[in-house]
């Protein structure tokens, strides 16, 4: 049993060694460079796992770590040490507020000044780890240390590369995961960064789509645009908005769009909830203030085309087909409802067109839970234009008639070769559709004309002496 529990307390005892070693070497400077790296390294190995390596997680500790991290002399010392601290910082929250207290976050900050990736990704990460369970106020790094200058400056060197290395995409990746965190809990400071949105929006132009798409540096791009000024006007910074530039207004949101049709076929339905709601989220942004060039591109890529009209909308293999299939999703409830909140702002937020633009079937349960009227003509056959439009709200005979649950056009809709009804049945559909009429005049979302009922007031149907006549002329 002895032999058993030998590894287990040869770890313990070998963490504790290696963090006395290096305590006393803080006063003593018994060490070399050499040496201390290789004790630093070898307890690196250890603290990746929080069992038996309790003395690297204490106050002494974390507070043996931070001083080797930033009062030394040697940054490869110095980087060392930082491994290690990330390590611990990020295995224990209890030990965040330790290296708060200490006082260290203003020379953390002043670190990240440095043109260096190493610094970046490991000053990053600590800092990053402390907007977790800490009362470090990054406000003042913000104002007394530039810290917002400090990560701007490392996008500015990001988007000149274009062939970054595997070391710059983590030290980018843990830069823009600060950056989303502090824009996140400190919303009104998010101006600060907002010189960065340029640069995030060349990295991303610039980088290749990975397979699947919505992964690093990617993802912790897209987020960290989420809680910046994409309209600049707080900061006033620019003349001509980086999102729309003036030689292309459509670029980025074409690359944008561009993942995105990338992604809904990459990943399962349950994936795209938590991966993809960011990304719609970020293109309804840009919609709402997207110059009109920009706006008419995206209708032209996100909503159906006529040509997907000889079906019912969704069954076709577009991107619109495909987002209209996410938004009824039982599996992603965050993403159906961002989806269809960015197909009825393609639709201009208008019921009328938003019905025609994808169908009732997709558009009414949308428009019912965010109690808009629903159109009273909603449920009337409508026509496309000549070139393929459609938002044509008149039936114009030039068109082509348009069922308007299914989006489907009625040219286009199987036609039945089954016998003509009995009157019976007849009588039997049209009791149905009475009493479906009733129920959803019943919930008054919606005031519809019951259309048996205005037939019957108006005299197209009329009770006859036999049952065999006719119940309904023209």
């Amino acid at each position: 049993m002895d032999a058993d529990f030998r590894p287990v307390e040869a770890k313990l005892e070998e963490v504790t060694k290696l963090m006395s070693t290096l305590r006393v070497d803080l006063k003593e400077k018994n060490l070399l460079p050499p040496q201390r790296n290789q004790l630093l390294e070898q307890l690196k190995i250890y603290g990746r796992d929080v069992e038996n390596a309790g003395p690297i997680f204490t106050i002494e500790g974390i507070e043996t770590l931070t001083r080797h991290s930033f009062d030394g002399n040697s940054l490869i010392t110095s980087r060392e040490a930082l491994r290690c601290l990330a390590n611990a910082l990020f295995l224990e929250a209890k030990t965040r507020q330790i290296f708060v207290d200490m006082g260290y976050a203003d020379k953390a900050a002043e670190r990240l000044k440095n043109d260096n990736r190493d610094d970046e990704f490991l000053i990053s990460r600590v800092l990053f780890l402390m907007t977790y369970d800490t009362n470090l106020d990054f406000e003042r790094l913000i104002d007394e240390h530039h810290l917002a200058d400090s990560i701007n400056q490392h996008y500015s060197k990001s988007g000149r590369k274009v062939q970054p290395t595997q070391q710059d995409e983590l030290a980018l990746s843990e830069t823009l995961k600060l950056l989303f965190n502090i824009t996140h809990f400190y919303p009104h400071k998010s101006e600060a960064f907002t010189k960065s949105i340029p640069q995030i929006l060349k990295i991303i132009s610039r980088h290749k789509v990975p397979h699947p798409p919505l992964q690093p540096p990617i993802t912790y791009l897209i987020n960290a645009l989420m809680n910046l000024d994409l309209e600049g006007t707080k900061a006033q910074s620019f003349g001509v908005n980086p999102l729309f530039p003036a030689l292309d207004q459509k670029c980025n949101a074409d690359r944008l769009i561009n993942i995105l049709d990338q992604a809904v076929t990459a990943y399962q339905e349950d994936e795209l909830d938590t991966l993809a709601a960011p990304l719609v989220t970020l293109l309804r942004k840009m919609y709402e203030i997207a110059p009109d060039a920009a706006k008419r591109y995206m209708q032209w890529l996100l909503l159906p085309s006529d040509e997907e009209r000889n079906r019912p909308l969704g069954r076709s293999d577009t991107l619109a087909s495909r987002l209209l299939k996410l938004s009824s999703s039982p599996l992603a409830p965050a993403l159906r409802e961002n989806i269809s909140a960015l197909m009825f702002e393609l639709s201009d937020k208008d019921a009328t067109s938003f019905v025609q633009n994808v169908g009732y079937g997709f558009a009414s349960g949308f428009l019912m839970s965010h109690n808009v009227p629903i159109p009273e003509n909603a449920l009337e056959a409508w026509s496309t234009d000549e070139s393929g439009g459609v938002k044509v709200t008149d039936n114009s005979s030039s068109g082509l008639p348009v069922n308007p649950i299914t989006g489907q056009r009625i040219d286009s809709e199987p036609q039945d070769t089954g016998p003509a009804m009995t009157q019976e049945e007849k009588e039997r559909e049209a009791e149905k559709l009475f009493v479906l009429f009733e129920r959803l005049k019943a919930t008054g979302v919606v005031d519809v004309k019951n259309p048996v009922e205005e037939a019957i007031n108006s005299g197209r149907f009329e009770e006859l002496d036999s049952d065999d006549d006719v119940k309904g002329k023209t």
